[in-house]
């Protein structure tokens, strides 16, 4: 998606970061970079709309749901480990909760949902995260 025109932030930038804009993860020097890319650019500004509003409805329909405090720490140390490019753990990890899925059982999020579990798509998931920030 893009305007047409070249921007000082590319716009597959943009829409690759846009949820930690929308989270308020990144720095303050690159959120006054997007902000900039968005005054400048229609349909990357269109999409940050969208985004911010399923985002609100989400949290909305979605945000009154418990999630166990240790969960947060444990997302957020995954996401790190990723972020610097190491592989995750195999044989360490935890046995997945019930009703998560993993590449290797694709259908436990089926009888993770029949036994009350809540998967849920990654719009879902990134909802349950913005009810806890850290």
């Amino acid at each position: 998606m893009s305007c047409g025109e070249p921007h000082e932030t590319d716009c597959a930038e943009v829409l690759d970061h846009l949820y930690e804009y929308l989270d308020k993860e990144m720095p303050e020097g690159d959120c006054a970079k997007f902000e900039e890319h968005f005054d400048e650019c229609s349909p990357c500004f269109e999409k940050y709309g969208i985004e911010r509003e399923v985002k609100k409805l989400v949290k909305r329909c979605c945000g009154r749901d418990d999630v166990p405090t240790d969960l947060r720490a444990k997302v957020m140390g995954r996401i790190e480990v990723i972020r610097q490019g190491q592989a995750p753990q195999g044989a360490d990890d935890p046995e997945p909760a019930p009703g998560t899925r993993t590449a290797q059982d694709p259908s436990a999020d089926e009888a993770g949902q029949a036994a009350g579990g809540r998967a849920g798509t990654p719009a879902e998931r990134r909802s349950a995260q913005d009810k806890n920030p850290a």
